[in-house]
C-alpha cells in the first residue's frame, strides 16, 4: 500500500531517519536503512539516504514498509532523573509555548532511537512536557554552547520555524579564536560549501561581527549571523585565519588542544518578537570560557 506524505515547516531541515521516527513509527535505524535500500521509502520519487535533510513541501512516498521487530529492539532506556535535572537547571524561561535552555557544551540537540544522551530525549520524559513533547526549531552544535529554544507544541514549533527563516530571531554569538582579527568590526561575506550525498552545495554566508577585545594571541569575537548556514562561523573565522579554540573541524590541522579541549562558542543572545512582545535572552558564559579570557588576558565588557 502506497502512502504520501508532505514535509511540513516544522520538519523542514530534519534528517530523513528522523522525519520517519516522527511522523511514521518509531523504529531501529536499521530497519529504516533496509526499506531506503529496497526503495521502499522515496523522496520526490527517489531513493535517498537516511541522512537527507528533507526540504518544505517535499514528497515523501512510503510502499509497503517492512517494520518487522522485535520488541528488544525498541526498549529505550529512559533518562535518570539526576540527567534530567541536571539539564532543567539550564532553562532560563519556561512558558505555555516554549523553554529557552542555556545549554551545555557537548550535548547533541538531537539524536537516534537508542541515544538518551541528547536534550530532546531527555526533556521528553521531563514534567515540563508531560502533557506535551519537545519540538526544536533550530539547531545548536554539539560542542556549541549556549541559548536554544524548544518548543512546547507543534503552534508554536511552526511559529518559531518562521521566524528564524525570515530572519526575525536576532543571534550573537560570542566565540574566542586564534590570533589577532585584522579588523575590528566590519561583515564576513562568502560562499560556504556543504555535501548532500557527495554533491557541493554553494550557499552565501553573512555575519556582521564586532572584535571586544584582542591581542597578539588571541582574539573575542561577537558574531551576529544574518544566514543560518551549517556551521557558518566556525568556517568563516576559519576563512580569514582566526579559528576558533577547541575546533577539531575548522581549526589548524596540527594544533593540539591541550588544555582547552572545549570549542569556545557560545550562543549569548537571543532577540525575537511574537504577538507585539518583545522575547530578549541573554546566557551567561560557561566555566570553559571565563577561564580562557582569564588565561589569553582579554577582556569581556558585558
Amino acid at each position: 500500500m502506497k502512502k504520501s506524505y508532505i514535509v511540513n515547516v516544522t520538519f523542514a531541515d530534519m534528517r530523513l531517519d528522523r522525519w520517519i521516527r516522527h511522523n511514521i513509527e518509531k523504529i531501529p535505524q536499521g530497519l529504516i536503512e533496509k526499506n531506503l535500500r529496497n526503495g521502499k521509502i522515496k523522496v520526490n520519487k527517489k531513493k535517498v539516504k537516511s541522512s537527507y535533510k528533507v526540504k518544505l513541501n517535499d514528497s515523501i512516498d512510503t510502499f509497503d514498509l517492512d517494520f518487522k521487530f522485535s520488541k528488544d529492539s525498541l526498549q529505550k532506556k529512559k533518562a535518570s532523573k539526576n540527567t534530567i535535572k541536571s539539564n532543567e537547571k539550564f532553562i532560563v524561561d519556561n512558558n505555555d509555548d516554549f523553554i529557552i535552555v542555556n545549554k551545555k557544551s557537548g550535548i547533541p540537540v538531537q539524536g537516534g532511537t537508542k541515544s538518551k544522551n541528547n536534550l530532546i530525549d531527555i526533556f521528553a520524559d521531563s514534567k515540563i512536557f508531560i502533557n506535551s513533547k519537545p519540538y526544536p526549531v533550530h539547531r545548536l552544535d554539539k560542542d556549541t554552547s549556549g541559548l536554544l529554544i524548544i518548543a512546547k507544541n507543534r503552534k508554536s514549533a511552526q511559529l518559531l520555524t518562521s521566524l528564524f527563516r525570515l530572519r526575525k530571531v536576532h543571534k550573537t554569538y560570542i566565540a574566542i579564536c586564534h590570533g589577532e582579527v585584522d579588523k575590528n568590526s566590519g561583515i564576513l561575506e562568502n560562499n560556504l560549501i556543504r555535501y548532500e550525498d557527495n554533491k557541493p552545495i554553494i550557499e552565501k554566508a553573512k555575519t556582521v561581527f564586532r572584535v571586544l577585545d584582542k591581542n597578539s594571541e588571541s582574539s573575542i569575537v561577537e558574531m551576529n549571523p544574518i544566514t543560518g548556514r551549517k556551521h557558518q562561523i566556525r568556517k568563516q573565522l576559519l576563512s580569514i585565519g582566526n579559528p576558533i579554540f577547541g575546533d577539531d573541524k575548522y581549526g589548524f590541522k596540527n594544533f593540539k588542544k591541550g588544555k582547552n579541549k572545549n570549542l569556545m562558542l557560545h550562543a549569548f543572545r537571543l532577540k525575537f518578537i511574537i504577538n507585539d512582545k518583545k522575547y530578549s535572552y541573554t546566557s551567561s558564559l560557561p566555566e570553559h570560557f571565563t577561564n580562557l579570557i582569564k588565561k589569553k588576558r582579554l577582556n569581556f565588557p558585558y
